[in-house]
Protein backbone atom coordinates (compact mmCIF):
# COMPACT_ATOMS: atom_id res chain seq x y z
CA UNK A 1 0.00 0.00 0.00
CA UNK A 2 1.32 3.24 -0.65
CA UNK A 3 1.40 5.92 1.72
CA UNK A 4 -0.50 8.16 -0.55
CA UNK A 5 -3.83 5.35 0.49
CA UNK A 6 -2.69 5.44 4.12
CA UNK A 7 -2.99 9.89 3.84
CA UNK A 8 -6.35 9.33 2.21
CA UNK A 9 -8.13 7.99 5.04
CA UNK A 10 -10.51 10.38 7.39
CA UNK A 11 -8.80 10.83 11.17
CA UNK A 12 -11.79 8.45 12.28
CA UNK A 13 -11.39 5.56 15.28
CA UNK A 14 -14.20 3.51 13.65
CA UNK A 15 -15.46 3.37 10.34
CA UNK A 16 -19.17 1.78 9.08
CA UNK A 17 -19.21 -1.05 6.83
CA UNK A 18 -20.92 1.48 3.68
CA UNK A 19 -17.64 3.80 4.38
CA UNK A 20 -15.31 1.06 4.12
CA UNK A 21 -16.43 -0.66 1.10
CA UNK A 22 -16.83 3.42 -0.56
CA UNK A 23 -13.31 3.78 0.63
CA UNK A 24 -11.84 0.52 -0.53
CA UNK A 25 -13.96 0.24 -3.84
CA UNK A 26 -16.11 -2.61 -3.15
CA UNK A 27 -19.17 -3.76 -2.51
CA UNK A 28 -20.26 -4.38 1.53
CA UNK A 29 -20.71 -8.44 0.37
CA UNK A 30 -16.84 -8.39 -0.72
CA UNK A 31 -16.07 -7.07 2.86
CA UNK A 32 -17.84 -9.47 4.86
CA UNK A 33 -16.38 -12.29 2.40
CA UNK A 34 -13.42 -11.25 2.67
CA UNK A 35 -13.90 -11.62 6.96
CA UNK A 36 -14.40 -14.97 6.11
CA UNK A 37 -11.23 -15.18 4.51
CA UNK A 38 -8.59 -13.28 6.10
CA UNK A 39 -8.53 -14.01 9.79
CA UNK A 40 -6.55 -10.32 10.21
CA UNK A 41 -9.95 -9.05 9.53
CA UNK A 42 -11.88 -8.38 12.65
CA UNK A 43 -13.87 -5.83 13.05
CA UNK A 44 -16.04 -4.69 16.33
CA UNK A 45 -19.67 -5.00 16.46
CA UNK A 46 -21.70 -1.72 17.69
CA UNK A 47 -24.67 -2.40 19.83
CA UNK A 48 -26.77 -2.36 17.15
CA UNK A 49 -24.31 -5.13 15.48
CA UNK A 50 -23.62 -2.99 13.24
CA UNK A 51 -19.76 -3.89 12.19
CA UNK A 52 -17.01 -1.38 12.92
CA UNK A 53 -13.63 -1.28 11.11
CA UNK A 54 -10.98 0.33 12.59
CA UNK A 55 -7.99 2.09 10.83
CA UNK A 56 -5.78 -0.65 10.63
CA UNK A 57 -8.94 -2.91 9.41
CA UNK A 58 -9.15 -0.38 6.24
CA UNK A 59 -5.33 -0.37 5.51
CA UNK A 60 -5.45 -4.31 5.47
CA UNK A 61 -8.41 -4.18 3.46
CA UNK A 62 -6.57 -1.98 0.90
CA UNK A 63 -4.07 -4.30 0.88
CA UNK A 64 -6.12 -7.49 0.32
CA UNK A 65 -7.91 -5.41 -2.74
CA UNK A 66 -4.38 -5.04 -4.43
CA UNK A 67 -3.03 -8.33 -3.83
CA UNK A 68 -6.32 -9.75 -5.64
CA UNK A 69 -7.13 -6.78 -7.69
CA UNK A 70 -4.11 -5.24 -8.89
CA UNK A 71 -1.16 -7.93 -8.28
CA UNK A 72 -3.49 -10.86 -9.25
CA UNK A 73 -2.85 -12.78 -6.12
CA UNK A 74 -5.58 -15.60 -5.07
CA UNK A 75 -6.76 -15.52 -1.55
CA UNK A 76 -4.30 -18.03 -0.68
CA UNK A 77 -1.76 -16.46 -2.37
CA UNK A 78 -2.99 -12.88 -0.63
CA UNK A 79 -3.06 -14.71 2.64
CA UNK A 80 0.87 -15.85 2.12
CA UNK A 81 2.06 -12.11 1.06
CA UNK A 82 -0.17 -10.31 3.90
CA UNK A 83 1.70 -13.24 6.43
CA UNK A 84 4.78 -12.26 4.88
CA UNK A 85 4.07 -9.00 5.40
CA UNK A 86 3.48 -9.49 8.98
CA UNK A 87 -0.22 -8.53 8.61
CA UNK A 88 -1.04 -11.75 9.93
CA UNK A 89 -4.18 -12.56 12.35
CA UNK A 90 -4.74 -15.95 14.86
CA UNK A 91 -5.21 -17.93 11.72
CA UNK A 92 -3.68 -21.62 11.98
CA UNK A 93 -2.88 -21.20 8.15
CA UNK A 94 -0.48 -18.71 9.16
CA UNK A 95 0.92 -19.95 12.17
CA UNK A 96 1.98 -23.01 11.29
CA UNK A 97 2.84 -24.84 14.17
CA UNK A 98 1.87 -28.30 12.89
CA UNK A 99 2.03 -31.24 14.89
CA UNK A 100 4.33 -33.94 13.99
CA UNK A 101 2.15 -36.53 12.41
CA UNK A 102 3.25 -40.40 12.76
CA UNK A 103 4.95 -41.74 9.65
CA UNK A 104 5.01 -38.52 7.55
CA UNK A 105 8.76 -38.31 6.59
CA UNK A 106 10.28 -41.46 8.25
CA UNK A 107 13.34 -40.30 10.38
CA UNK A 108 12.45 -36.66 9.62
CA UNK A 109 13.13 -34.05 12.02
CA UNK A 110 10.10 -32.35 13.86
CA UNK A 111 10.52 -29.35 11.47
CA UNK A 112 11.12 -31.21 8.42
CA UNK A 113 7.53 -33.08 9.43
CA UNK A 114 6.32 -29.88 9.52
CA UNK A 115 7.47 -28.38 6.35
CA UNK A 116 6.37 -31.66 4.04
CA UNK A 117 2.63 -31.23 6.08
CA UNK A 118 2.38 -27.58 4.83
CA UNK A 119 3.60 -28.47 1.78
CA UNK A 120 1.30 -31.39 1.61
CA UNK A 121 -1.52 -28.84 2.46
CA UNK A 122 -0.72 -27.02 -0.42
CA UNK A 123 -0.69 -29.23 -2.87
CA UNK A 124 -4.11 -30.34 -1.65
CA UNK A 125 -5.56 -27.08 -2.15
CA UNK A 126 -4.29 -26.51 -5.77
CA UNK A 127 -5.27 -29.90 -6.85
CA UNK A 128 -8.87 -28.97 -5.32
CA UNK A 129 -8.56 -25.20 -7.29
CA UNK A 130 -7.52 -26.88 -10.46
CA UNK A 131 -10.38 -29.40 -9.92
CA UNK A 132 -12.72 -26.90 -9.59
CA UNK A 133 -11.60 -25.09 -12.61
CA UNK A 134 -12.03 -27.88 -15.01
CA UNK A 135 -15.80 -28.50 -14.02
Amino acid sequence: MSDDDKNELPDKIYFKIGEVAEIVGVEPYVLRYWETEFPALRPGKSRSQQRLYRKRDVEVLLRIKKLLYDDMYTIAGAKRQLARSGDKGPSPQMDLQLPERPGAASGATPIEAEVLHKLERELQELLTLAEAEDA
